[in-house]
């Protein structure tokens, strides 16, 4: 049960069919087939099936895939620790975080370590936050960006920063603003900050006119262009408001306060905390209480 034959089998998890985990792996479709058929033997149970001109995973395939993936995240983060231990400064570091931090937070923080730290090899991972979480949690990201974790994984919050969400909208829609009839403009489902929006929506009873669109970017530009009002980071709008194209609204229970939070596994690597030495003297920044 090699290493190999995990990766071979998480590709045809991932790809549907021995052809396309081929092309992805750079392998040929005769050692897909060789991979999946030994790992088949070792365990005694099949691990995928045919369906129409593809492959699906058996329920114990569906199984062993999350194992897997931890086993293959648990071997990477291994290999990471080591080469960090050696030397910090030349370790690899794996972030992921969700689109508005890695939007707003990370950009600065990333060029002031490449700059003070050009040789450790970086890696940056950005979704929504149930994929940033499922990274760590299965150990393919040694530090995550994002809101509060979830219960339920091993995490250690290892710094944290003050970020509000505040209602904002364009000059007009602003001055006749209601949480119920206004529109307001959304990120598309799986955001965080979106299911924030409907929280805080369905808190108050109301049900106003949604148009989902599908970036932070978007959603801005949306918001400053009159189609509705929206719920952001005061960060990600900081620029919009000092020149007047979006207004904050005093809307009821707002500003709303989710902190930023900086979160690794039970024992990050020497790399990661290098990399959080450097994030808590920026800004903002502070150590958990």
């Amino acid at each position: 049960m090699t290493e190999a034959r995990l990766r071979t089998f998480v590709a045809v998890a991932d790809a549907g069919s021995v052809r396309e985990a081929a092309r992805r792996l750079y392998v040929t479709e005769s050692a897909v087939s060789a991979a999946l058929a030994a790992l088949a033997r070792d365990l005694g149970v099949a691990l995928v099936r045919r369906e129409g001109r593809g492959l699906a995973l058996t329920p114990a395939g569906t199984v062993y895939a999350s194992y897997a993936r931890r086993v293959l995240g648990l071997l990477e983060q291994g290999r990471a620790a080591a080469r960090g231990a050696a030397d910090p400064a030349r370790g690899p570091l794996r972030l992921a975080a969700v689109t508005t931090a890695a939007d707003q937070v990370l950009p600065e923080l990333l060029a002031s370590f490449r700059a003070r730290w050009p040789e450790v090899d970086l890696a940056l991972e950005v979704g929504p936050r149930r994929q940033v979480w499922s990274s760590l949690a299965a150990h393919r990201a040694d530090l995550v960006l994002a809101g509060r974790p979830p219960a339920g994984i091993a995490a250690t919050v290892l710094a944290r920063r003050p970020n509000d969400l505040v209602v904002v909208g364009a000059p007009a829609p602003a001055a006749a603003f209601d949480p119920a009839t206004t529109p307001w403009v959304m990120r598309e489902p799986g955001s965080g900050t979106r299911a924030t929006a409907e929280a805080y929506l369905a808190e108050r009873d109301v049900a106003p006119p949604r148009l989902v669109l599908g970036s932070n970017g978007a959603v801005v530009a949306g918001a400053a262009a009159g189609l509705g009002v929206a719920l952001l980071s005061r960060d990600a709008v900081r620029g919009h408001l000092a020149d007047g194209s979006l207004v904050e609204i005093d809307a009821p229970g707002t500003p709303l306060h989710r902190p930023w939070h900086a979160v690794g596994g039970p024992d990050p690597t020497p790399t990661t905390r290098l990399f959080v030495d450097h994030l808590l003297e920026a800004p903002g920044w502070s150590r958990p209480r």
